[in-house]
């Protein structure tokens, strides 16, 4: 038995935001086998991680923020078309043109919310989380972190419908106790923040 690798990959359809490559690969008893791949990365990058052993770059950043003067959870109810109903989520954007961590948070939190980043807590972040390795390479930095200001959508994108909000813990119960549709990462967000507060954050 050998382990499974990848021998290539075949573009089936290139946009500029994600792509669906055909990749080729053998399993642990060497057959040959082919895995339909959802990417950010370009074919050429893609070819230097699977091929090359490359280090993968993170995507996008995920962001678990508490508003400092509130003591509240920051979070939002976004449209998403592939589902076509507005979800709970944690504001998040992707990585753009190679940039920090830190200032991949602070952009996204001030364009989906209008949230002021105060710091992040480096100890229980994490740099490179997978979102759902049975379809995509997409990975997250999931930070930690405070934050302050208010609440406005005046730096959101066009194509951005999102309505940013600070929750208490008690409407963080009420949330996970309704029938809402909640992204897991906000799910599992809200169910530590009833039970642990701000301890994460600080």
């Amino acid at each position: 038995m050998e382990n499974s690798k990848i021998k290539g990959l075949k573009p089936l359809v290139e946009t500029d935001f994600v792509s669906l490559y055909d990749v080729e690969y053998k399993n642990k008893k060497g057959q040959e086998k082919h895995w339909m791949v959802s990417s950010r990365k370009s074919k050429e990058e893609l070819e230097k991680v699977y091929l090359e052993n490359n280090e993968d770059k993170i995507d996008a950043v995920v962001i678990c923020a508490l508003h400092k003067a509130e003591n509240k959870l920051v979070l939002i109810n976004q449209y998403r078309v592939p589902i076509n109903k507005y979800i709970y989520e944690l504001p998040a954007g992707l990585v753009d043109n190679n940039e920090d961590i830190e200032t991949s948070v602070r952009r996204e939190l001030k364009e989906e919310t209008g949230l002021d980043l105060i710091s992040i807590n480096k100890i229980n972040s994490k740099d490179k989380l997978y979102l759902s390795p049975g379809m995509t390479d997409e990975s997250v930095a999931f930070v930690y972190c405070l934050c302050d200001g208010e609440i406005t959508d005046k730096y959101q994108e066009d194509d951005e419908d999102i309505k940013a909000m600070l929750i208490s813990k008690e409407e963080a119960k009420n949330i996970l106790e309704n029938e809402e549709s909640i992204d897991i990462k906000a799910y599992l967000m809200l169910q530590i923040f009833e039970k642990l507060g701000e301890s994460l954050f600080i």
